[in-house]
Order: C-alpha cells, then sequence, then structure tokens
C-alpha cells in the first residue's frame, strides 16, 4: 500500500506541471475516422479520452494506442499534439497489440503470485521475460520462500492461482503507466533489492533515463513495454505450470506460464484443451545474466509443513 501512495504523489506532482489547462490538437486515424480533429487537454487527456468522443466501440475494443507511431497505453496522458490510431485484437496486423496483451498476462500472473502466499511466505518477482506469441505461453520468473523449495504445485494449486486471476479480471482494472525518475521508483521499491537492479538497468537503457511503473489496483509492477488497457479485455486464461529450473543468486528460480485468449477472441474448448497442453510445456527464455545480491538473506530452515492449500 505504500508504493501505491507513493505512486499517487508522483502522479499528482506530474499533473501539476500543467497548472493551466492547454488545448492539444489530436488527428484520429483509422476506418472511418481519417480526417478527425479533436481538441483535448494536454498533460490530462489520453487516448481513452479520446475513444469516448467516438464511438462505444472504440472505448469497449481498442487495447492500446499509437501515438505519432509509437505505441502507447490508452491510459497516458497526452503532452503535445498528434496523431493518434486505436488498435484492438482484430486489426489486420494485430502484432503490436498481441505483444502487449501476452506482456499484460504475465504482469497479471506475477501480481497474482506476489499475492497468492499472503504474509505467509515470501515471494520475489524477477521479472516477465518478453516471450513471442508464437511460443505458446507467458511467462513469469519468481523465486518463492526458501521453505518452498521441495513444493511441487498440484492441479488444484494452479486453479486457485487461475481463479486469483480470474478475480482481477473480473474487477477490469485499468493498467495505468507513469514515467517517473529511478528516485522514486528505488523508493517503491525499497523492499526488494532485485528490483531496485532492475530500476537501475531500466533507467540506463532509457534515452531520458527514467523508468516506466504501471499500477494494477493496488499493486505497482514495472514495465518493459506497453500494456493494454485494462483487465477486463482477458477472457480466457488459465495458469498453467510453475516450473523449478536452477539455483540462482536470488534462490531456486521458477517459471510461471499462463495462457489466455482477449475478450474478442474465444476458442472452443476442444481448441483450448490442446492449447493449454502445449502451454505447460517449458518456454525457453533467453535471460541475461543474474547480478548476485550484495548481502543474500540468510536460508531459513525448510519446513516440513506443506504451503496453504489455498495456492
Amino acid at each position: 500500500m505504500a508504493s501505491f501512495k507513493q505512486r499517487r504523489k508522483e502522479q499528482a506532482r506530474q499533473r501539476a506541471l500543467y497548472p493551466r489547462i492547454q488545448k492539444i490538437e489530436v488527428s484520429v486515424n483509422g476506418p472511418g475516422l481519417d480526417g478527425t480533429m479533436l481538441v483535448m487537454n494536454k498533460g490530462m487527456s489520453t487516448p481513452l479520452s479520446c475513444a469516448r468522443h467516438l464511438t462505444e466501440y472504440h472505448v469497449t475494443n481498442s487495447a492500446m494506442a499509437l501515438v505519432d507511431g509509437e505505441p502507447w497505453s490508452l491510459n497516458q496522458p497526452l503532452t503535445q499534439s498528434c496523431s493518434l490510431t486505436l488498435l484492438t485484437f482484430k486489426d489486420g496486423d494485430p502484432t503490436l497489440v498481441n505483444q502487449a496483451y501476452w506482456r499484460s498476462c504475465a504482469a497479471l500472473l506475477g501480481q497474482v503470485l506476489e499475492t497468492a502466499f499472503k504474509d505467509d511466505f515470501a515471494v520475489e518477482l524477477l521479472g516477465t521475460p518478453e516471450v513471442a506469441v508464437t511460443s505458446g505461453a507467458f511467462c513469469c520468473d519468481v523465486v518463492l520462500d526458501p521453505q518452498l523449495d521441495s513444493w511441487t504445485p498440484s492441479e488444484e494449486s494452479l486453479r486457485s492461482l487461475t481463479k486469483g486471476a480470474q478475480q482481477l479480471i473480473h474487477h477490469d482494472l485499468a493498467w495505468e503507466p507513469l514515467e517517473v525518475a529511478p528516485s522514486v521508483a528505488l523508493e517503491v521499491f525499497s523492499h526488494s533489492r532485485c528490483k531496485q537492479e532492475e530500476v537501475e538497468q531500466q533507467a540506463a537503457q532509457h534515452p531520458k533515463g527514467t523508468v516506466t511503473l504501471h499500477r494494477c489496483g493496488d499493486h505497482v509492477l514495472l514495465s518493459v513495454g506497453t500494456l493494454v488497457a485494462r483487465t477486463g479485455l482477458c477472457s480466457q486464461y488459465e495458469v498453467t505450470a510453475l516450473h523449478s529450473l536452477e539455483e540462482g543468486p536470488w534462490g531456486l528460480h521458477r517459471q510461471a506460464q499462463g495462457l489466455s485468449l482477449p475478450l474478442q477472441l474465444q476458442a472452443h474448448h476442444t481448441v483450448w484443451r490442446k492449447l493449454r497442453q502445449r502451454a505447460e510445456k517449458l518456454v525457453e527464455v533467453s535471460r541475461r545474466e543474474e547480478v548476485a545480491p550484495p548481502s543474500p538473506p540468510d536460508s531459513t530452515a525448510a519446513s516440513d509443513q506443506p504451503p496453504p492449500t489455498s495456492v
């Protein structure tokens, strides 16, 4: 909750940069929209705000946008006059939308993993590697409490994780991006040395030296790319596997995997079953070399108690 409040404070600070409402012109492109010009508010209006001036179809079906040709979240404020294209899953070339959707599903999986074990066991998210949609599953790297090193999740455990994701989908939560200075992100993730390293790496690679956070409900996460507008765009969603990989500097490295289809693209249950079987298999992911933590915590003695059945 502290990180949520910190993010809200930073969001308010950025909005205060525009004390007077300034107008910008947004030229909207797309089928039946070419030539449409909207007058919006600088630093306040988002592509979703623009969609609300069009039709209900654009509001409910748009997943992300292109702003002056660059990928853009529907919930990210526009800062200057620009061209705008709203993207859906049924576009002629849905490559960008599909990749953003896969990335978003992985972010959702990470959020579920961080909260599923409540306060009983520690969970360290290592990140959500970029994998192609054609790989068959989205992935999330995680290290669980050392007490769970010998634990292999049952089908019931996977169903419980799936249920947690479906609850977030049902709430139709927005993924709200916020570009911040590294110092802000380091404060948000002060509880996680792993996340702090990721912040430093992302800032070093960004042309402006900033990092992008996303809020989903009370959860704040790091993301390496654009996410779709909201969790409600997900429909069929299932956590399919939690593979144990190898010992790393943070502990036993595991790879959680899942499968999902968006609201506009449904699959028959027989097709879904085949897709699920494929999504259970380990997805080979190319990863950067991990940097060892400077002062790793002492491992807790393994417990004879199994993890809670709710996970």
